[in-house]
């Protein structure tokens, strides 16, 4: 599988070629970029750079928290090495905090953004108004953390999220994903996903950025989500000119496999309006 070195370190990415300005697909937490495997037929026709954020599939992992900023230096890292001058970016929960983070430091570079399952918030430990889901999820982060080093497995981090990562349905209907999305999780870095936790304690508010974004924009979000409520991110497309809102009434957090066709649809449709 194609690496790079970047900055001294890994990082895994796959490349689909072709003319034209690439997608770039970054994933959520604590996955890899595996997650968007069955989008890819929907988008074959454009190019798409797909990038493992570190400690997550073929990516090294961080000295110290992964920040966001860090992270987006290593999609611009990749970018570079591609000769890709500028791409559009969609990014799924934490992908979608680098995207951010990207426009806010390559803002030149990005000819599109889309927000998947993803949002504009600082983290929920700095803002005492923060929804009391992301309260809660903000709470465990230092304990999470600790527990992934000292344990030196992903146990810690399945046990937090896998329960609450699909809309409450596909525990008992499509228990099949459940096992996926395990077997995904436990393949990843545990000392890399705990500098990934710690980056995203320390990420931005990015509500600056929205009034800014002159590019195409999407923004996705599930009706089912138990991390996210979807008026939040309706209310982020809604302060971003032009962007289009796709609500998926009975998804949870992993839109790419629990619909995964309308998922693909609203990003090949987007891929398009970045094409012209």
């Amino acid at each position: 599988m194609p690496v790079l070195t970047i900055d001294g370190r890994r990082i895994g990415y796959d490349d689909s070629g072709g003319p034209g300005t690439p997608v770039v697909l970054l994933h959520g937490f604590p996955l890899d970029r595996g997650v968007w495997d069955e989008q890819m037929p929907a988008l074959g026709a454009m190019r798409v750079i797909r990038v493992d954020l570190r400690g997550c599939g073929e990516s090294e992992p961080s000295d110290g928290p992964a920040l966001m900023e860090v992270l987006a230096a290593d999609v611009a890292g990749v970018l570079d090495a591609l000769q890709v001058e500028r791409a559009a970016l969609a990014g799924h929960s934490i992908g979608g905090y680098v995207a951010l983070a990207f426009f806010r430091m390559f803002a030149e570079r990005a000819s599109g953004l889309a927000l998947v399952a993803s949002h504009v918030a600082e983290d929920a430990g700095a803002n005492p108004n923060a929804d009391p889901a992301q309260r809660e999820l903000a709470a465990g982060r230092n304990a999470l953390a600790r527990r992934l080093e000292t344990e030196g497995s992903m146990d810690a981090v399945i046990e937090s999220y896998l329960p609450r990562y699909f809309a409450p349905r596909v525990y008992g209907d499509r228990p099949e994903l459940v096992e996926r999305a395990r077997a995904m999780m436990a393949r990843q870095n545990p000392g890399g996903c705990a500098q990934l936790v710690r980056g995203m304690q320390q990420r931005l508010d990015s509500h600056d950025l929205l009034e800014d974004i002159d590019v195409p924009a999407l923004v996705i979000a599930g009706g089912a989500d138990s991390y996210l409520d979807a008026r939040t991110l309706r209310e982020t497309a809604s302060a971003i000119r032009g962007a289009e809102f796709v609500l998926l009434e009975d998804v949870g957090h992993l839109p790419q496999w629990e619909a995964p066709e309308r998922t693909a649809d609203a990003l090949a449709a987007f891929a398009q309006r970045v094409h012209g």
